[in-house]
């Protein structure tokens, strides 16, 4: 058979057989064997997503209601026991709590680039985790301050109090996330795509980026594990106890996480800081934008995707070599590669949106409905708890049929899924607060729908009415999500990949600064509207994003063969001498 000319028969340093062009299209594709190490890692992010989301199941009722009177008694730390009770702290109103929601996920998520920039370019990524799980946890502290009973006297004041705490929360939360989700994909070191025979006898290609969407599957069933747990336990202990110990437990929590990195340190793969390779990045791009650039944006924009502009300035190309260029073209094959990459997380702001409603204004509406004993901020952990159920059905059954049917269900095909199950989530959140509106006593004002002795009055719909919305959205977040983490990680250059998993992340961000547009939707009567539209942008977005990027989806499998480079950095262990890759090059041309 001939083989393909982008790749050998063998490697000579692992002794893998190597796919031929037509074995890639034709042999049943199978992913690698995932190392135990690497659910050290993942119970660690289980660790921190557990304080994450417990702390943040309650901001919506801390910030929005008052604090519950019974029987003519102030309940002075927010807790409210009864069968529908509404547990409240500051009475700030729904506006506040969308606003200080949205903010934090703006800011928690705005950080990672930072964090990802300082773990690439200082620190590493497991000092830079250490350091931002101290960061965090300053932020907990000041967050259970501001839960204080005597705190909570003056309601200003507690709000200015958590308002600070958020800000230190978020901080550490960016820094972690941004360089957790590499390190767990790093204790893979899997060897290349290659053939072997499996037990039966089959001849069966092993594909790294099938281990990777294996691995980033498991790590986000063990991110719901820790998200549920964190968001029941905490609506209990809010409603039962009061919010200082739902903001104390996660801030426990968080403390496992330095525990167990230490323990397994030694067993830990560690890639080392890299130099400033983000300098060397824009130098890159500025060159290839040299004579490219036009007044006209569509042309700037068609010259960014013509293949010419990383070919003109791979070093092999370049007449008059400046100084910083000592990288060798295979690093510029990465670097266009993970350029596309995030192209493709552009979008990701308009799937974020549909998805942030769960962690305000459904909360918000549950509080409108029959409780039935259900307190309203425990009904979106039927987001993470569907994604537990569903991760290894698709894992185990669902996506080993789709191969073995031969359809290629790739990232691209996945993400396009998501947003469309992004939009169907927000019409069946759209049909429920009609009908909300429609039966309620108070009509489309139902936020402050009460008796005259100030219970609520609820419209005489059943709270689970809302699982379906959950579901979907969770469903979305594994079609979408997910395989953002993968992509993110497969395409970077192996010394950038923090900074581009920090711009995926940063994509949430994004989209909480575009959330803040629909504040002034986020109030009765006015949020049916406020459904609609989201999943209007919702669908457009997910049409969009598959005829811009349809063409990636063909490349899928030239791109993840790219040679990966030797280059690693200026000054660190690794590094090419620049001139052996003038060498190479000159020996190429």
């Amino acid at each position: 058979m001939e083989r393909g000319s982008s790749i050998s028969d063998t490697d000579d340093e692992l002794d893998l057989v190597i796919p031929t062009e037509e074995e890639l299209h034709t042999l049943k594709r199978v992913p690698g064997v995932l190392p135990w190490i690497a659910f050290t890692v993942a119970f660690v992010e289980l660790c921190e997503r557990f304080s994450y989301y417990g702390t943040v199941a309650i901001f919506v009722n801390f910030i929005q209601r008052d604090r519950p009177v019974i029987d003519g008694v102030l309940q002075v730390t927010g807790a409210d026991p009864r069968p529908d009770g509404r547990p409240g702290a500051i009475g700030a109103g729904q506006r506040a709590s969308f606003g200080l929601t949205t903010f934090n996920r703006f800011w928690a998520y705005f950080m990672p680039l930072f964090g990802a920039y300082i773990a690439d370019t200082y620190w590493g990524r497991y000092k830079t985790i250490h350091a931002s799980i101290v960061v965090c946890f300053f932020g907990h502290c000041i967050i259970i301050i501001s839960a204080i009973p005597k705190v909570l006297d003056h309601p200003q004041g507690a709000l200015g109090c958590f308002a600070v705490g958020l800000v230190f929360f978020g901080i550490g939360v960016g820094g972690f996330k941004s360089n957790i989700s590499p390190m767990v994909a790093e204790q893979l070191r899997a060897p290349k795509i290659h053939v072997q025979t499996n037990k039966s006898g089959q001849r069966v290609i092993v594909d790294p980026a099938l281990t990777t969407q294996r691995m980033f599957m498991w790590f986000y069933l063990f991110i719901n594990i820790g998200a549920v747990t964190g968001q029941v336990s905490m609506v209990y202990a809010e409603r039962y106890v009061g919010f200082w110990l739902s903001f104390f437990l996660p801030t426990i929590m968080l403390m496992l996480c330095p525990v167990v990195l230490i323990a397994f340190n030694k067993k830990y793969h560690h890639s080392p800081p890299t130099g400033s390779i983000l300098g060397t990045f824009f130098k890159l791009i500025s060159l290839g934008f040299k004579g490219k650039t036009s007044i006209n944006p569509a042309v700037t924009w068609r010259n960014m995707r013509d293949p010419a502009f990383f070919e003109d300035i791979k070093p092999s190309r370049v007449a008059n070599k400046p100084d910083w260029m000592v990288f060798d073209d295979a690093w510029v094959d990465e670097v266009a590669r993970a350029t596309k990459a995030c192209t493709v997380f552009l979008f990701f702001p308009i799937f974020w949106l549909a998805y942030n409603q769960i962690e305000s204004n459904l909360t918000s509406q549950a509080a409108t409905m029959e409780l039935h004993g259900v307190p309203n901020d425990l009904l979106n952990n039927l987001n993470p708890i569907g994604i537990i159920i569903m991760i290894p059905i698709l894992d185990v059954l669902v996506y080993p049929l789709i191969r073995k049917a031969g359809l290629n269900f790739t990232p691209l095909k996945r993400m396009t899924a998501g947003f469309f199950l992004g939009c169907a989530a927000m019409i069946w959140a759209a049909v429920i607060q009609h009908y909300i509106y429609e039966k309620g006593a108070c009509g489309k004002y139902m936020n402050t729908c009460e008796t005259p002795d100030g219970d609520a009055l609820p419209a005489p719909i059943n709270v689970w009415a809302q699982t379906g919305s959950y579901i979907l959205v969770g469903l979305a977040e594994i079609m979408a999500s997910i395989t953002g983490l993968e992509y993110a990680y497969t395409k970077a250059p192996v010394n950038m990949r923090s900074l581009v998993m920090g711009f995926y992340q940063m994509t949430s961000a994004l989209s909480a600064a575009l959330g803040q547009a629909f504040v002034a939707l986020s109030e009765d009567p006015l949020l049916v509207w406020n459904y609609g539209a989201v999943a209007i942008i919702a669908f457009v977005g997910g049409v969009a994003f598959w005829v811009l990027f349809r063409k990636y989806d063909q490349q899928e499998d030239k791109l993840n063969l790219i040679k990966e480079s030797e280059y690693r950095g200026t000054n660190r262990p690794g590094q090419v001498d620049s001139s052996k890759l003038d060498q190479t090059a000159d020996a190429r041309v």
